[in-house]
């Protein structure tokens, strides 16, 4: 009889463990907070355009608009592939922003 009573008194206590874990979302729910975003959001344009530096050359690259400045940057990718390609070399290149231009959105509201 012991041990049946322990096991009683041990499957009560699991039990009421459980209980209080299920009950504890419905007495005092836990807060939820929005997950602050850190990027900006960026609108690339689809397709290769032909970019203009600001030292007076040219060249082909992707143009990619930050939605929340207005800024307007351009990425080249020196051919009229759509990321950075270098014809003489196998190793993947890193194609720096170009600024372009920005767009006043702040006036468009």
């Amino acid at each position: 009889m012991p041990t049946n009573r322990a096991t009683n008194v041990l499957l009560g206590l699991i039990a009421g463990s459980l209980m209080v874990l299920a009950v504890r979302p419905y007495i005092a729910p836990a807060t939820v907070h929005a997950d602050a975003n850190s990027f900006d959001p960026l609108y690339i344009e689809p397709g290769v355009h032909m970019l203009r530096i600001a030292k007076g050359g040219q060249v082909l690259g992707k143009v990619v608009v930050n939605l929340r400045t207005g800024n307007v940057y351009g990425y080249p990718t020196g051919t009229s592939d759509s990321y950075p390609v270098s014809p003489l070399d196998n190793k993947p290149r890193v194609s720096e922003a170009i600024p372009l231009g920005r767009f006043a959105l702040e006036e468009a509201r």
